[in-house]
C-alpha cells in the first residue's frame, strides 16, 4: 500500500521512531533546564523505576514525523533525503524549545548550541552537492540573528528593557542554518504575526495576565514548523496579503 508515492511500512517506522523520540523530548525538557547531561544512562534507571509515558509529545512527534515523510518523501540517496533527515532531526528541539520556554521563560543554551551545532553540520553537508544552499544558510544565520538582535537592542534602548530574550536571538540565529535566508525572514513575520493573535487569546481568556511575561519563543517554533511543511510561495502570499489588507495582486 502507497501513501503519495510512499510505502506505508515507512510511515508506520516513523511512528514508532516519534513514540521514542516524543518520550526522549520529554527527558530533554526535564534536564536541560536544570543543566545536566541529556544523553546520559541515568535515562535508563529512572525510567525502569518511574516511567510516565508524555503521550502528548509522542503523538505531536508522530503527527510531525508522518507530515515530514508525506512532504518530502524518501529519495534514492542521502543527498536527496537531507531536507527530510534535516527536519525530523530538528523536530526534537523545536518542541523542546516550545516546552521550556513556554513554561519558565528560558530557551537553554545548550539547546540552542545543539541546534546550531547541528545546522553547521547540515551546512557543511549542503555543500558537497550545492555551495549555494551552504552560503544561503549562512545568510539565513545572520539575518535571524541580526534581526532579533537588533529589535533587542532597540527595546532596550526606547523602553529600557529588552524586548525580547537572548535566547529567542540564538534560536533565531541557529534556525537559519536549517532554513537560510528567505525561509527565515518568513519564519520572522510568522512569528510576530503569531504571537500578536496568540498573545491576545492567551490574555483574554486569561491564561496569561497583562503583567505576565509572554515567551517569544514558542511562537518561532509554531513559525518554524510552518515554513517546515508549507511552501515559501504560499506563505509570502499569505502574509503579503494580510499586512497589505487585501491589496496585493502577486
Amino acid at each position: 500500500m502507497f501513501i503519495n508515492d510512499i510505502h506505508i511500512a515507512y510511515y508506520i517506522g516513523a511512528i514508532i521512531l516519534a513514540l521514542f523520540v516524543g518520550q526522549f523530548v520529554d527527558w530533554m525538557n526535564k534536564r536541560l533546564p536544570k543543566y545536566e547531561k541529556v544523553f546520559t544512562l541515568k535515562i535508563f534507571k529512572e525510567y525502569k523505576a518511574k516511567f510516565r509515558p508524555n503521550y502528548i509529545l509522542m503523538l505531536v512527534t508522530a503527527i510531525i514525523y508522518v507530515g515530514l515523510i508525506y512532504v518530502y518523501g524518501i529519495q534514492d540517496t542521502i543527498i536527496g533525503n537531507l531536507d527530510l533527515i534535516k527536519f525530523m532531526i530538528l523536530t526534537p528541539m523545536l518542541l523542546s524549545a516550545f516546552v521550556i520556554d513556554f513554561k519558565l521563560q528560558i530557551i537553554p543554551n545548550r539547546l540552542n548550541l545543539a541546534i546550531f551545532e547541528t545546522g553547521l553540520i547540515f551546512c557543511f553537508l549542503y555543500g558537497l552537492s550545492n555551495v549555494a544552499i551552504s552560503i544561503n544558510m549562512f545568510f539565513g544565520m545572520l539575518a535571524g540573528a541580526g534581526i532579533f538582535l537588533a529589535i533587542t537592542l532597540l527595546g532596550g534602548l526606547f523602553y529600557g528593557k529588552e524586548a525580547m530574550g537572548f535566547g529567542d536571538v540564538k534560536l533565531m540565529g541557529a534556525l537559519g542554518l536549517f532554513f537560510g535566508l528567505s525561509n527565515i525572514i518568513i519564519i520572522t513575520l510568522l512569528s510576530f504575526l503569531i504571537g500578536a493573535v496568540l498573545s491576545i487569546v492567551l490574555l483574554i481568556t486569561k491564561i496569561r495576565k497583562t503583567s505576565e511575561y509572554i515567551p517569544f519563543g514558542p511562537f518561532i517554533v509554531i513559525a518554524s514548523f510552518i515554513s517546515t511543511f508549507v511552501p515559501f510561495e504560499t506563505i509570502k502570499l499569505v502574509l503579503m496579503q494580510i499586512f497589505t489588507l487585501g491589496m496585493y495582486k502577486g
